[in-house]
């Protein structure tokens, strides 16, 4: 069930410093509302010349609200000066909990570079500037099968159905 969508559970306030904090933050404070497990996530985009910005902030990089072109230009004028290769890493943290309590963490990573100009219409965020190692295509212009098979959240998604399939669903 999509929590976003109950009237029951409040928006939890992403306070944290890292995408592992916020997720468990989301998690925990959710299934103090629900009578089973609850997965929250946070993920973005950490580049290595802006000092792993955008980072928890990469929804809101260019301000409250930005869309995803907004976002991405505001990425792009950063990196204006930047020395190729402008490395970068999408990054996503799973926490899993039940009443209150954190059970465990998951992350996953994608490791690439920043494109110098947006390409391709698939996807969404930072996708149209973000070439994943061994690809000259953007994520925007991979197949979707190609992305999910790869992304930072299949990573972590996967560590996730491990854990649960060993531990009987927790």
């Amino acid at each position: 069930t999509d929590l976003s969508r109950r009237n029951d559970v409040p928006l939890i306030a992403e306070t944290g410093t890292t995408f592992a904090e916020n997720a468990a933050l989301k998690a925990i404070g959710a299934s103090n509302y629900v009578n089973d497990l609850v997965v929250a996530d946070d993920s973005g985009l950490e580049v290595d010349a802006l000092g792993a910005a955008p980072g928890v902030y990469s929804a809101r990089y260019a301000g409250e609200g930005a869309t995803d072109a907004a976002n991405v230009a505001k990425l792009l004028e950063k990196l204006a000066h930047a020395a190729d290769p402008r490395t970068a890493q999408f990054r996503c943290a799973l926490a899993l909990a039940r009443a209150g309590k954190l059970i465990a963490e998951f992350s996953g990573s994608v490791t690439g570079t920043i494109a110098a100009d947006p390409s391709g219409s698939g996807g969404f965020g930072y996708d149209p500037v973000f070439v994943p190692s061994g690809f000259e295509q953007t994520f925007a212009e991979l197949p979707a099968a190609t992305k999910d098979q790869m992304s930072h959240r299949a990573r972590a998604v996967k560590q996730l159905r491990e854990f649960l399939r060993q531990n009987d669903a927790a």
